[in-house]
């Protein structure tokens, strides 16, 4: 089947730019000072280094085009019954404390003369999740994302979150888990929405 969107290219690339690099490990070698540590001494002598290192990772989805993505591999196809990729892992970082917050993300939509690869969806997710957020935010940005891409018959997004701003500090609630969810066009409707609930809650791949 041929790409119906041949303009769009899309890879991923773990480049890091060398000059954020050395103005992060500044900074952090600064916060070591104002925390009390010696950032010369062995342990910690690239600690800054390491840590702008991760943090240009963790945040790369701000390089990444969600769109893009999608339209990488979208296409032409009737088939309208509901497509479900569940369980997708999901790494972020909350905005307000900078500490992460991981889960499962379960994503569906009902197609609408297109259909996008598979490994696109966990693309997105990634795309939007690998940036400072709050997991209501990247809830909808993922609903919205593949519903204004592919114009879909309806879009359903579910995440399942723990988050370290709450286990590790704050109220230091460790077994809490924070639900979202984001639903356009059929999953508005109460049957439709039913059944990808029970169709995510199964633990049994169909």
């Amino acid at each position: 089947m041929e790409n119906s969107n041949n303009d769009y290219r899309y890879t991923k690339k773990d480049i890091y730019n060398q000059d954020k690099i050395d103005s992060i490990a500044g900074h952090y070698k600064n916060i070591l000072l104002e925390l009390g540590e010696n950032p010369e001494r062995e342990g910690l002598f690239k600690t800054p280094e390491r840590v702008a290192k991760s943090l240009q990772f963790l945040t790369h989805g701000y390089g990444l085009d969600p769109v893009a993505i999608l339209n990488s591999a979208k296409f032409k196809e009737e088939y309208k019954q509901m497509v479900i990729v569940k369980d997708i892992e999901v790494y972020s970082m909350c905005e307000h404390h900078m500490l992460p917050f991981f889960g499962k993300a379960h994503v569906a939509y009902i197609p609408n003369h297109y259909i996008v690869g598979l490994s696109k969806i966990p693309r997105i997710v990634d795309a939007f999740s690998r940036r400072l957020q709050v997991q209501e935010r990247l809830t909808t940005e993922i609903r919205d994302c593949i519903q204004n891409t592919l114009n879909p018959l309806g879009v359903a997004v579910v995440i399942e979150a723990q988050h370290l701003c709450m286990q590790m500090r704050g109220v230091q609630k460790q077994n809490s888990i924070t639900t979202t969810s984001a639903f356009t066009g059929e999953f508005e409707n109460d049957r439709t929405r039913k059944e990808f609930i029970s169709l995510i809650s199964n633990q049994r791949h169909i």
